[in-house]
């Protein structure tokens, strides 16, 4: 096959690129560039990607907006003498901020500081704090985590989006694989369950709708109205929190009735009977479990016959799409541990079209030892594994380590130095950690060095001492995964990079060769790691290569199949990766409501209301959300509440009445839109910026800092609230 990246079109050439950005389709991309001037001018998805299939999602078909945007960072940047940090105003010139400095003056400054720094306080008060700003192989996690290990610094337990729901696939099955995409289209059922196929998995909607023209149900399982729940058949509007008493109550009807594969069961299963006997008891019976997820008795035992007869072969097998929304409840974990054992009650993974998928991330088997060398802590000044710092609890590790009672948090703040020095790349912690009141005034320390590399002056940025310019996925290459499909890709760099932007691979290989001079794990490039990443020598990956990458664009992974060439993940005991080699279903899980929720230690008293900080449709996390088009697509939802109409009429509000929302640890202003996008008892705002929001604040003033019961992770949808009508509105 000639070189996707090398097709000559007329007037111009076409790169073939992947989007790197935090979401599961990682899309085959193809980059027109004008040969004369070296501009991208044109942006379409590849049609021959067998899941993205030549189409993008509205955020990135207007990336060109964000490569090209006149605000974009662009060169090394150093604040002011004198002025000190602090949120900015959005309006506000950078170079009134900062002065601009060359590459080789910001990277002296870099590395004199962090040397002082580890010297005065030791390295392990050097902080990292990234996340999935990238999700390619080197931009994630490479020669950033060579360059800390060797430094010696913190290591960062990278937590906020999706430990606690890959940690309970690992304790079910061993590793995190599912459902192929492509598969969906052969479902007879569908269940969405936490999760927005058609704002943030748009590829698979395709699959379903093909599905669905075949006579296939779809059923949303969520406490918010999504644009996918509108268009479902059915819509279960489940109170926050309680989505694994709901899975127990499925499996109590299940078992009840006898819709179970015994022979599944008996041989991929471990458990199977004492899951059945917990399954049964009472207290998971529909009528009861109907009082505490506000979902019918009679909806329970519909969807419960209907997933047990697909999974008996009648109406078409039954397909979970199980979204990261479940599992960021403070019970989350075991929520998804009880969910992603009904495809093994049923024993649907034997079935093309049944099963579950959460992430295939585990499929992808690439060499992350080799890339990362934690072995080079060995070898730093500490000679051992260093502390680690969980990036769910940032703003009591900017706040509390070092100081007297700081480490014995209940909610795990380690031992150890304060934190002296801060590095973020690949995120926007002033905007997505959690209690974002401590965050801030963590980052406020005049005591705390803080470098950002991005590619715009975020809320972040106005916390920093020094800002790099990053570049975007048009300007690297990347090795690419997927936690969406299962296909093997290379990205391109289609354009230069613009100004002096320089990505992550060069930024940390640079200072590791400016600090460490005699190490040679600094002196790889791109194909190198790339070769590297690709040699792990597991049969997944057999066959592909980086030449052969380079040439197709994108590549399946070779995993196995069965008599007919279908690949059905956990159909056969080959697939599971646990200890015993089947299937764990012991501990059975027990729900226990989350101690913020109406039903938990905290219900019922100050606060009553459940809070959904919510992602905004044309945003992917906190990026995107400066760009003016992206805004203009966003305008009707930013700033404002969502509210049913039993709860405001409690409180005397009506639709566009301006509210604070408050608990113990923050407030927002917001305006109020009454309706049924949200069940009585429940309260939802979108995600913004910061210095975008109406009052300088977003929804993580609200959030908490506790821990998922697995995994470690964020608990934003376990918060509580109470909404006051502001004095003076109508």
């Amino acid at each position: 096959m000639a070189s996707v990246s090398t097709a000559i079109r007329t007037g111009g050439k076409t790169v073939h690129a992947v989007c790197t950005h935090d979401c599961p389709d990682s899309c085959g991309v193809l980059v027109t560039v004008d040969t004369l001037t070296g501009r991208a001018v044109k942006l379409q998805g590849d049609p021959a990607h067998p899941v993205t299939r030549g189409f993008l999602c509205g955020k990135v078909a207007r990336y060109l907006d964000r490569v090209y945007a006149p605000d974009r960072l662009l060169y090394p940047m150093r604040r002011r003498k004198g002025v000190a940090k602090g949120p900015l105003p959005a309006a506000t010139d950078p170079a009134r901020i900062f002065e601009r400095i060359g590459w080789e003056e910001a990277l002296e400054e870099i590395a004199r500081r962090l040397q002082q720094i580890a010297d005065q306080f030791g390295p392990e008060s050097i902080l990292p704090y990234s996340y999935a700003g990238t999700i390619g192989q080197l931009g994630y996690g490479s020669m950033d985590r060579r360059f800390f290990h060797r430094l010696g610094a913190s290591q960062l337990d990278r937590t906020i989006c999706s430990s606690a729901g890959g940690e309970a696939l690992k304790q079910v099955y061993g590793v995190r694989l599912g459902t192929p995409p492509q598969d969906f289209a052969h479902a007879g059922l569908i269940l969405v369950w936490g999760g927005n196929v058609h704002g943030n998995n748009i590829h698979l909607w395709p699959f379903m709708e093909q599905a669905r023209r075949g006579g296939a149900r779809l059923v949303v399982i969520d406490p918010y109205s999504t644009r996918t729940a509108a268009l479902a058949d059915e819509h279960l509007a489940i109170h926050p929190g309680t989505d694994g008493l709901l899975a127990l109550s499925l499996m109590h009807v299940l078992f009840r009735d006898g819709y179970e594969d015994a022979e599944y069961l008996r041989e991929c299963t471990n458990g199977a009977d004492q899951l059945r006997a917990h399954a049964l008891r009472a207290e998971h019976a529909p009528q009861q479990a109907s009082a505490v997820t506000g979902i019918p008795a009679e909806s329970i035992e519909r969807l419960a016959r209907a997933y047990g007869a697909a999974g008996q072969g009648r109406g078409g097998p039954a397909a979970i799409r199980l979204n990261y929304g479940v599992q960021r409840s403070q019970n989350g974990g075991t929520a998804v541990r009880a969910v992603s054992m009904l495809p093994l009650i049923t024993g649907s993974w034997k079935q093309r079209g049944g099963g579950l998928l959460l992430s295939v991330s585990g499929a992808f088997p690439f060499d992350s030892q080799r890339l990362q060398m934690p072995e080079l802590m060995q070898a730093g000044p500490l000679g051992r594994t260093a502390r680690t710092v969980n990036m769910s609890a940032l703003g009591l590790a900017l706040t509390e380590l070092g100081s007297e009672g700081g480490a014995a948090s209940e909610r795990s703040a380690p031992t150890g130095p304060p934190v002296k020095a801060l590095f973020v790349y690949n995120s926007n912690p002033a905007a997505v950690a959690p209690d974002s009141g401590r965050v801030l005034r963590g980052l406020r320390r005049p005591d705390l060095f803080t470098v950002v590399h991005e590619q715009f002056f975020t809320d972040t940025t106005d916390y920093a001492d020094l800002v790099l310019p990053a570049t975007t996925f048009l300007e690297s290459k990347e090795l690419m995964g997927a936690y969406g499909h299962l296909f093997a890709q290379i990205s391109q760099p289609a354009i230069a990079p613009r100004g002096e932007a320089r990505s992550n691979v060069w930024l940390f290989g640079e200072l590791g060769k400016r600090m460490f001079p005699a190490e040679p794990a600094f002196a790889d490039d791109e194909d190198q790691l790339i070769d590297q990443a690709l040699g792990s020598g597991h049969p997944y990956l057999e066959g592909i290569t980086r030449r052969r990458l380079e040439n197709e664009g994108h590549v399946a992974l070779s995993l196995p199949k069965d008599l007919h060439g279908e690949t059905l993940p956990f159909s056969t005991r080959e697939w599971f990766a646990t200890p015993g080699g089947r299937a764990e279903l012991t501990p059975v899980p027990e729900w226990v409501p989350p101690v913020e929720s109406r039903h938990g230690a905290e219900g019922g008293g100050r606060f009553p209301l459940e809070f959904l900080a919510r992602k905004a449709d044309h945003y992917m996390n906190s990026t995107f959300a400066n760009l003016p088009g992206h805004r203009q697509m966003e305008r009707s939802m930013a700033g404002v509440l969502e509210m049913h109409p039993i709860d405001a009429s409690e409180r005397g509000i009506v639709s566009g009445d301006r509210v604070r929302v408050w608990n113990r640890r923050g407030q927002l202003t917001l305006t109020v839109s009454v309706g049924f996008t949200v069940p009585a008892g429940v309260v939802a705002s979108r995600m913004d910026w910061q210095k975008l929001s109406v009052d300088g604040q977003n929804g993580n003033a609200l959030t908490s800092e506790r821990l998922t019961d697995l995994g470690r992770g964020a608990t934003f949808y376990s918060t509580l609230v109470e909404v006051d009508k502001e004095l003076g509105t109508k």
